[in-house]
């Protein structure tokens, strides 16, 4: 049940978003959490709100937090939906990823819609190119009933109108947002962290089969031949889910092959779930960015847009989002599970001082226009347009 009595009442569009929550550690609960922190600066927005879908586990929520779902109780669902209808919410904002509602690939969500008398947005972060065909109907049939659908690739557009047979008036395009963070410079940073005089590479995120970290290892044991100064730190935790299942067999099989290979002082591992300010500071305190993933239909990596927007040298599989950003000269592509193409983009950056600097250059042009400030303005007027359409009704 929403508590409305947990948000004082306060002037401007009261926009309630629905979604995984912080501190639940969640790429989705990032992005809300960034997002509403900065519509919140906005002068005709109230401080927005979020009802929370929660798993099997209990979390220390923060205020914002107006009400709670239940992954898997379809009651949960249509009960938010009407206190949503009898509260003073003039927009909701719907996080969709398949994984974090409850029924049949998610159907739940569709349920919570179908009941929901506010009018709402639906953020895409996943878009399959192959659904099946109860994931293309649910995706479907969310954007019928909606105001309009966001998908954060240009790329994607296609596949919701060819293969989710959705209107393009319904379509908007909007970058997955960058937190703004002031930190050091480069060089102070690997000083602080121990790091000087080191070329760094860096991965960040939740760690789990399918991010292809094991061929930037078996690379690095031949980039290490003639650059022994490289270190590729890998930073993160196992994905919660991962370790629940299966513990952490992953990282234990990459610490494996690391010992094997005698990268012992070349590759090391951070095992905590970094702050913003942390994040920002291993990206900055890089020279080289990857995200090797396995998985070619990636609609969109939070990682590689925060890479993006701090301007680092991005060597990445050619998955589609990384595709799309890392085109006109913004990063290099490597083959998927190949540590020797790997091996090679990191040579040419490392042997190349000018082809990383243009690199750099060309990347933080496309990364500041990346910054939640802008993007978050963005959103503001896509939600300022839906909620004047409810109130007309």
């Amino acid at each position: 049940m929403i508590n409305p009595n947990l948000q004082p009442a306060t002037p401007g569009i009261k926009a309630v978003f629905v979604g995984t929550s912080s501190p639940r550690e969640c790429g989705l609960a990032v992005f809300s959490q960034d997002m509403m922190s900065q519509l919140a600066l906005l002068g005709d927005f109230a401080p927005p709100s979020i009802i929370a879908v929660e798993d099997e586990r209990a979390y220390a929520y923060r205020s914002e937090v107006i009400g709670k779902i239940a992954q898997n109780r379809l009651d949960d669902y249509l009960r938010a939906a009407d206190d949503l209808n009898r509260s003073d919410a003039d927009v909701v904002v719907i996080q969709h990823e398949f994984g974090i509602y409850g029924g049949d690939n998610g159907s739940h969500i569709l349920d919570f819609a179908a009941a929901l008398h506010v009018p709402f947005i639906v953020i895409f972060h996943t878009v399959l190119a192959a659904p099946s065909s109860e994931q293309r109907r649910i995706m479907q049939e969310l954007a019928a009933l909606s105001f309009k659908v966001v998908t954060m690739a240009r790329n994607k557009i296609a596949d919701l109108t060819d293969v989710y047979d959705i209107s393009p008036t319904k379509i908007e395009m909007h970058h997955h947002g960058v937190p703004t963070v002031q930190t050091e410079s480069r060089e102070q940073l690997k000083v602080r962290y121990g790091h000087e005089g080191r070329q760094i590479l860096s991965t960040f995120g939740f760690l789990s089969p399918g991010k292809g970290i094991e061929y930037v290892i078996e690379a690095m044991s031949r980039v290490v031949l003639t650059h022994p100064e490289a270190l590729y730190i890998i930073w993160g935790r196992t994905h919660p889910s991962i370790k629940r299942r299966e513990g952490e067999v992953y990282r234990e099989s990459l610490q494996q092959r690391v010992a094997e290979l005698g990268l012992g002082t070349n590759v090391l591992f951070v095992d905590k779930h970094l702050s913003q300010e942390e994040v920002v500071q291993s990206l900055v305190m890089s020279d080289i960015y990857l995200t090797p993933y396995l998985g070619q239909d990636q609609a969109v990596s939070g990682t590689l847009a925060f890479g993006i927007g701090y301007g680092r040298v991005v060597i990445s599989t050619p998955y589609r989002y990384a595709q799309e950003m890392l085109a006109d000269g913004r990063g290099l592509l490597a083959e998927f599970r190949d540590s020797v193409s790997l091996e090679k983009h990191i040579l040419s950056v490392f042997d190349q001082p000018e082809l990383k600097a243009d690199m750099e250059r060309r990347t933080l042009q496309l990364g500041s226009t990346m910054h939640w400030n802008h993007i978050a303005g963005e959103y503001a007027a896509l939600l300022r347009t839906c909620s004047a359409k409810g109130s007309a009704v």
